[in-house]
């Protein structure tokens, strides 16, 4: 994924001679997280039981029998304020393997051991009303009502909480619910992880108040927060709700749709060898570009300042703003996004992953019902047109990714379960009974190739997948929902 520490290791470890020299004595195996999240899922499980933490990029060493005995994310090349280096982290492992294997041996089995023990104990239980209520304190609880979000930094947008909050309030009703999603959909709207020039989000934001994001933007946050726009506008007919929605859609769809049909999986954070530049102005540059009165006034409106909020530089924001933005499609806010792409460019991951695509026909389905747009249901009938030709084999069977024309890897749960959701979703749009028929046929190839028919649930690959260490079962709420 376009992630910035991943990008940074890259640079400074797997692109560089002396660490290639180094793992010369491993076999090296590189996993996409986003193609094969099974693997992910596994080792990810055995980083969090070994440090407490978790995150990418994820380093583990495994035993010939691909059992984990030693794991961490990021590390820098070499030792730095107390965090061990790379390069001295592989010759302590070679130096081990050589002398004492015997111990690391013995480490891979008690983790594998620990880790089939705890999916053994998953237990699950029918849900009712008062696990909802209690999700609903928990998220009170933490809730930031200076900012808007949860918790302190980082933030992330998490859409579908904000979602399950506005769907709580129709049915119990709660106001304090409805002010939880407003109050953070309005504050994300405003501050930098918005992009104030090109519409769309950015992956989180790294202070407390979204100003400052990592700035990868990724298909799968900004579908989700299409929906969680367009649900805030349904529900409130506040246009400035509306107004978000058809920039984030207006990004998906000039910046992340492929011609073939489908979306891409992002963009990344990094242009120009450091992170976040492209989406940086200086004042002078704006006045420069646009005139002095337009760059006067886009630099009041949009927070721009001559020392700038970021290294110097400016992230466009509107935190604090009372003046109504320019509006979308505002030819001078055009004029500054061309200056941005010619300025330099952003790297894109030009997959196409299922379960992503699923969340964007949901997604442009409930948006095109709720705006009467015919746009945005195009978009979703013709993004199913070719999950249904490209990613999909001649028995029916799902593929969890494209790339370049090539679609690979069998379908996993999320891909079936996403997929299906989004049909009904369509099928509310369009009254298309075709999308009920293919959404019965998905859920009856869940029950056949997932489900836990002994310990109830459903696991994540099929039962004819490849053998890993155990078969996870995830039932919890991540970047994206279960």
């Amino acid at each position: 994924p376009p992630c910035h520490w991943c990008h940074v290791m890259a640079h400074e470890s797997f692109e560089d001679p002396e660490v290639a020299g180094l793992l010369e004595a491993f076999v090296c195996i590189k996993v996409d997280r986003e193609e094969r999240p099974e693997v992910d899922a596994v080792y990810m499980a055995a980083c969090q039981a070994m440090t407490g933490s978790g995150g990418w990029p994820l380093s583990v060493f495994l035993t010939p029998e691909k059992k984990p005995f030693f794991a961490g994310t990021y590390f820098p090349k070499t030792s730095r304020y107390g965090q061990v280096g790379f390069t001295e982290l592989i010759r302590q492992i070679s130096l081990l393997w050589s002398r004492d294997r015997n111990r690391l041996l013995e480490a891979g089995s008690q983790i594998t051991a620990r880790l089939q023990k705890q999916e053994a104990r998953r237990a699950f239980d029918t849900p009712d009303r008062s696990l909802l209520l209690h999700g609903c304190r928990l998220l009170a609880q933490s809730f930031d009502r200076a900012f808007g979000g949860f918790g302190t930094a980082p933030k992330f947008p998490t859409p579908h909480n904000l979602l399950f909050l506005m769907e709580m309030y129709q049915r119990e009703p709660l106001p304090d619910a409805l002010h939880m999603a407003e109050a953070t959909l309005k504050a994300m709207a405003a501050g930098g992880i918005f992009d104030q020039v090109g519409g769309g989000f950015s992956r989180y934001s790294t202070d407390e108040a979204w100003l400052i994001p990592h700035f990868e933007k990724m298909l799968y946050d900004n579908v989700l927060l299409l929906t969680a726009y367009s649900e805030a506008f349904r529900l409130t007919g506040d246009s400035f709700y509306a107004d978000i929605a058809g920039r984030t859609a207006d990004y998906l769809l000039t910046e992340l749709a492929a011609p073939e049909g489908g979306f891409y999986c992002g963009q990344d954070a990094d242009s120009g060898g450091t992170e976040g530049s492209y989406y940086l102005f200086t004042k002078e540059e704006v006045i420069r570009l646009l005139g002095r009165e337009d760059g006067a006034e886009f630099a009041e409106l949009y927070n721009l300042t001559e020392t700038g909020n970021f290294e110097g530089k400016n992230i466009p924001n509107r935190i604090g703003q009372k003046k109504a933005g320019w509006p979308a499609g505002d030819s001078r806010l055009k004029a500054l996004s061309q200056y941005r792409k010619a300025r330099m460019s952003l790297s894109l991951d030009d997959k196409l992953l299922l379960s992503w695509n699923g969340w964007a026909i949901l997604a442009f389905a409930r948006a095109g019902r709720i705006f009467d747009s015919r746009l945005y249901l195009e978009a979703a009938i013709n993004t199913r047109k070719f999950l249904q030709t490209a990613m999909t084999d001649p028995e029916g069977r799902l593929l969890l990714r494209c790339c370049k024309g090539e679609a690979a890897y069998p379908g996993q749960l999320n891909d079936y379960a996403v997929y299906a959701l989004a049909l009904t979703e369509l099928y509310r749009s369009t009254f298309d009974v075709s999308c009920l028929e293919e959404a019965v046929f998905l859920a009856r190839q869940i029950t056949e190739r997932f489900e836990d028919r002994k310990n109830g649930g459903c696991f994540m690959t099929a039962h004819d997948s490849g053998e890993l260490l155990l078969r996870p079962k995830e039932a919890c709420d991540g970047a994206i929902p279960s």
